[in-house]
């Protein structure tokens, strides 16, 4: 192990979890969930998988250097073996807390919670008493049992037990039988004034008259439609405070997906905001650079304002190190690494195919063989089949990486060409180169010595350049020293190094045919205890897997016990969702009937009503005809000649006169408008004769100036 903490967490569940303990099922109660008549038992197993002998302490690496300097010392009398020197613990001082922790051991109840677990320091080939700190643990005890899931996988509705109603009781627990877990249970504050309101409603209905008493009948009416303008008043109460919360919701949702909009707005805003920036930068930098160029142009401008040409001033270039001497630029034409093939190492072991050979001679083996080894597959999955945390965050590490690249190698797009012919600038022709006139021997004699100096300076340089090849190829320089020494004292010098190495070479394969030597006898020292151990650990082998096999036994009937609880929580939400239906369709078929009689008192009281209403209209329609009959006899008979006539005159009047009026006033509306339809037909024929007389005019005027040049042009002629 890694630590001493994962040492100690492996070799307790070595121990206590897989070794020591064992379920021994009780075949009474092998499928009973209660706790007072548990399915199995435990056992504490005497017989350890691990010998006595076999120090089960953990060995850290100072406790490995301490036993490899002890072999040492057995081996080696010379070796003086270190003093120990001890650290304070200080117990009761800074590392308190260290002897009063707390380990996390849920699984292991019989040790006590204040311990923990130090190493023991054994001496050399000396094997370590058994421990004795722990307080003995009896090897048997019963246990609750545990599920291997969560509580919320595997939970089910709480179990009901049977029961027994007895005769002439109605028990009030029976009536909330329609709440269950998860639909009403447990119970809320909706759930308890429901139940308050089922016992007003019982209370209510014990005061209210039986049906045997006739005499009660309208008291008893009463008490209902009271009852039930309260129920619906009470209903209106309930749907109203679900529209609130309905209303509610609304509102949330509105203002949240104003916050979302807003958002998105934002972003919008922020993102066309960021572009605008970067254009704006990227003008402003354009602007600056072309600043920067103009203001170094005019600097230039303004060293040689009068355009002089002026000759080169060498003393001044070699005297300044950032010239073009010290540092010529590349776009000039000088490079500073010319001629670099001059430089190039040539030896005769690397460019013959002796030398080659002979070089492959010297080498080792490991060399010319390599020995590689295939790299292990990366695993990237758990046992279980699930991909690990680092492998899904390497695989979304990359697939960013990838978009980024995407997003960064995304070349712009190439600017369209232009549509229309471009100008281009005709460059001036260069002026001409100008030449020194000497007018005499001694201007002559100076040119000569300065043409001189140049040539010394340049010497110089090109001395200055060779010194500076050979120090920065030394290396190189003295790598072909060494392969080609021509002289007799280098030769010597190498014959006596390789002497040396040749001795060298053979005192080491002395010494390592001694450690092979050695290794070999170890080697079999090391395969006798291996395969003493690997004896054993076979037997260990066969004796886990009859272990495992018992185990695999009780899990097969722990699992058939699963299955049957199963089987049987299933029938019993069958018959719970059964009884559920049977209440809803009971529930349904009330609500049917009740709608049916609703409807069908509501047709008969709209029957009668309608019936009532015809009788009494047919009455009075009946008793003021006979009234107004009564009035028309007794008229007649009172009716003379002369109001028989008056009579049939206004029936005349009434029907003539006014057809007669009508008659008169569309004939006196038609004769209005037949005088403006003339005054129009007037003035359209007037304003058309004009029209036709002056283009009648201009045809003429026409017709004459064509006959007036005709005239001309044949005088002309003639």
């Amino acid at each position: 192990m890694s630590s001493e903490k994962d040492h100690n967490q492996a070799n307790i569940q070595a121990t206590l979890i897989r070794s020591k303990l064992r379920r021994v099922p009780r075949y009474r109660t092998m499928f009973s969930s209660l706790i007072h008549y548990p399915r199995y038992s435990v056992y504490w197993s005497k017989e350890g998988p691990v010998p006595s002998f076999i120090s089960q302490d953990w060995k850290g690496h100072e406790e490995r250097h301490k036993e490899a300097l002890r072999k040492l010392a057995v081996t080696d009398t010379s070796f003086q073996m270190p003093k120990e020197v001890y650290e304070d613990p200080d117990v009761t001082g800074k590392n308190r807390y260290k002897y009063f922790e707390r380990p996390f051991l849920p699984f292991y109840q019989q040790m006590p919670f204040n311990v923990v677990f130090a190493s023991t320091r054994a001496e050399p080939y000396t094997f370590p008493p058994p421990s004795t700190k722990y307080l003995p643990i009896p090897s048997k005890y019963t246990v609750g049992t545990q599920t291997d899931y969560r509580d919320a996988e595997v939970q089910t509705d709480p179990y009901s037990p049977e029961y027994i109603v007895c005769q002439d009781s109605i028990p009030e627990l029976l009536t909330l039988a329609t709440l269950t877990w998860g639909r009403g249970l447990p119970a809320g504050q909706a759930e308890v004034e429901m139940i308050e309101r089922a016992r007003e409603k019982r209370a209510w209905e014990a005061t209210l008259p039986p049906l045997s008493d006739t005499s009660q009948f309208e008291k008893r009416r009463r008490m209902m439609n009271a009852m039930e303008r309260k129920e619906w008043a009470f209903r209106e109460q309930e749907i109203e405070k679900l529209q609130e919360i309905r209303l509610e919701v609304l509102k949330e949702l509105l203002k949240k997906r104003d916050e979302n909009q807003n958002e998105v707005n934002m972003a919008c805003l922020n993102a066309q905001w960021s572009k605008l920036q970067e254009v704006k930068e990227a003008k402003l930098a354009q602007i600056h650079r072309t600043h920067v160029s103009a203001i170094r142009k005019l600097l230039g401008k303004g060293k040689n304002i009068e355009g002089k040409l002026e000759r080169r001033n060498i003393i001044k270039d070699y005297s300044d190190y950032a010239s073009q001497v010290y540092g010529p630029l590349s776009r000039l034409g000088r490079f500073t690494d010319n001629n670099s093939e001059d430089f190039v190492v040539k030896n005769h072991y690397l460019n013959t195919y002796e030398g080659l050979v002979e070089l492959e001679s010297c080498l080792p083996e490991f060399v010319t063989q390599p020995r590689i080894r295939p790299p292990k597959p990366k695993v990237t999955t758990t046992k279980d089949g699930f991909l690990k945390r680092a492998a899904r965050m390497d695989h979304e590490l990359a697939e960013v990486h990838k978009a980024l690249l995407e997003k960064k190698n995304k070349g712009l797009e190439a600017k369209k060409p232009m549509r229309f012919l471009q100008r281009k600038p005709i460059p001036q022709p260069r002026l001409p180169t100008p030449t020194l006139e000497l007018s005499s021997n001694e201007e002559e004699d100076i040119e000569m010595a300065v043409i001189y100096l140049q040539k010394l300076l340049r010497g110089r340089v090109v001395q200055n350049m060779m010194f500076e090849g050979k120090e920065k190829r030394l290396e190189l320089i003295q790598e072909l020293r060494t392969s080609h020494a021509l002289q007799e004292e280098d030769r010597l010098v190498k014959k006596a190094e390789k002497q040396v190495t040749l001795a060298l070479q053979r005192q080491r394969n002395l010494h390592e045919h001694k450690v092979s030597l050695v290794e070999n006898h170890l080697a079999g020292l090391e395969g006798w205890v291996l395969a003493d151990m690997f004896d054993f650990l076979s037997k260990e082998l066969v004796r886990l897997q009859e272990e495992r096999r018992v185990h695999a036994l009780a899990m097969l009937a722990e699992r058939q016990r699963r299955m049957r609880e199963a089987e049987e929580s299933g029938r019993r939400q069958v018959e719970e969702r059964r009884l559920q239906e049977e209440d809803q369709i009971f529930k349904e078929v009330i609500k049917v009937h009740q709608s049916t009689v609703t409807s069908y008192l509501e047709d008969i009281i709209l029957n009668t009503e309608e019936n009532t209403a015809e009788e009494q209209a047919r009455a009075e329609i009946e008793k003021m005809a006979e009234e107004i009959n009564d009035i028309a006899y007794e008229m007649e008979s009172r009716r003379t000649q002369l109001q028989s006539e008056e009579i049939v005159a206004e029936l005349v009047y009434s029907f003539l006169i006014p057809e007669l009026q009508k008659d008169f006033v569309k004939e006196k509306v038609r004769n209005a408008q037949q005088k403006h339809i003339l005054a129009a037909h007037q003035v359209i024929h007037r304003h058309t004769e004009d029209m036709l007389k002056k283009h009648s005019v201009e045809q003429q005027q026409a017709s004459d100036t064509e006959l007036l040049e005709g005239e001309t042009e044949n005088e002309q002629n003639s």
